[in-house]
């Protein structure tokens, strides 16, 4: 067991927000504008969910409220800069004075960067997380967010921050702020039910890659630990019923808790996995969970000489069998992927990665503030090695 000397041990924690949790309850938006002090939503989703019933649904439910809401649905799987910024556009030519969130994990990324971006001077990428440039911040110009997610997976709805593409230099850029959080969150199941089984498994993969990884950033945070293990649990559990039994509302009920516990937990710190996604989505846009699914394997591989103990515990607490807990815990993952049908590779996902590009997919992946959660300190070498494997 890590040994801690709690004498002169410090560090900081920081839980979420308010959250409604319930089937039916995108009938209570009113009520949720009314709680945050909310008279002139903008609703930001992606182009995918657009002309869908949820949205329909949403902005029916305002009008009936008397509430005149904006929209915007310019997002793209992979927000960027500009997203953001017509955006902004769009909430300032409208006076709106907040945002609801109603999406997967870029609607939420780009909503997030838009509330947040309402009242700056600064460019975006001024508020990139390194240092202090949260400091950069005019909190008195940011917008609060009421945020309903529709997959179980991002978390993005409990996260301070948002994942946003540079698209001049082909990086996902980290943009952060405590006060990015969520006022209020509405978790309701309802709004999973209709993901397509693909997206279902991805997302998913996307929840279980936070907590895997959150669980082993090196660090003394026992809260952040037992949300993720109760999260692996509960995914071990649901993910393959809601893949298979789309209309599995407990198993989509405990998918939404999970990929949330999930994100409050890698607070704690994530690792290479998210450190080589981060990149190959900015250079291929590439779906985030199903990459992290596939390197989630490879990196755990790599990090299992630093991660007995958590192996010891999660294969404990999964109930897996096996005089080797690494290799037990690895044997799940790998299962757990191919009964959702995920890819095995980068190539089977359609990733192709020339020769070429892997000097600079790994010095981005270094770059990434991700790697230094990592319970082996990258290298090159080890980045590489990495990314070769999953190839």
């Amino acid at each position: 067991m890590t040994e801690y000397d709690f004498a002169n041990l410090q560090t900081r924690w920081s839980f979420p927000t308010l959250v409604w949790f319930g089937a039916g309850r995108l009938s209570d938006l009113p009520g949720a504008l009314a709680e945050i002090g909310g008279k002139a939503p903008l609703i930001i989703t992606d182009r995918g969910l657009a002309a869908s019933s949820i949205i329909t649904g949403a902005q029916q439910t305002l009008k009936a409220a008397g509430i005149a809401s904006g929209f915007f649905c310019e997002v793209q799987p992979n927000p960027t800069g500009e997203n953001v910024v017509a955006g902004c556009e769009v909430l300032r030519k409208g006076g709106h004075d907040c945002v609801i969130a109603i999406g997967g994990g870029s609607a939420m990324d780009a909503a997030k960067a838009v509330a947040m971006m309402a009242g700056q001077t600064r460019p975006l990428l001024d508020f990139e997380d390194i240092g202090d440039n949260f400091r950069r911040v005019q909190t008195n110009g940011m917008l609060p967010v009421i945020a309903l997610p529709t997959t179980a997976g991002t978390g993005s709805e409990f996260g301070r921050s948002s994942v946003i593409t540079d698209t001049d230099s082909h990086r996902k850029v980290i943009i952060f702020h405590p006060k990015m959080l969520p006022e209020l969150v509405i978790l309701d199941p309802e709004l999973t039910v209709g993901l397509p089984p693909v997206l279902t498994a991805a997302t998913g993969m996307d929840a279980l890659s936070h907590a895997l990884e959150a669980l082993c950033a090196p660090g003394w945070h026992p809260m952040a630990d037992g949300l993720a293990l109760t999260a692996l649990k509960m995914i071990d559990g649901a993910l393959a019923s809601a893949y298979s039994e789309p209309g599995n509302l407990t198993a989509r009920s405990n998918m939404l808790v999970a990929s949330a516990m999930a994100c409050t937990a890698l607070q704690k710190g994530l690792g290479a996995v998210h450190a080589l996604a981060h990149p190959l989505g900015a250079r291929y846009d590439a779906h985030h969970g199903m990459l992290n699914a596939v390197l989630m394997p490879h990196v755990l591989r790599f990090n299992l000489p630093a991660v007995s103990e958590q192996m010891a515990t999660l294969a404990h607490e999964l109930r897996l069998e096996g005089s080797d807990p690494g290799a037990a815990v690895l044997s799940w993952l790998e299962t757990l992927q191919a009964r959702v049908d995920m890819p095995s590779s980068l190539s089977k996902m359609g990733v192709n990665v020339d020769e070429t590009e892997i000097p600079g997919l790994v010095a981005d992946a270094l770059r990434d503030p991700c790697a230094l959660g990592n319970p082996i300190p990258l290298n090159e070498a080890g980045v590489e090695q990495i990314l070769r494997a999953a190839l």
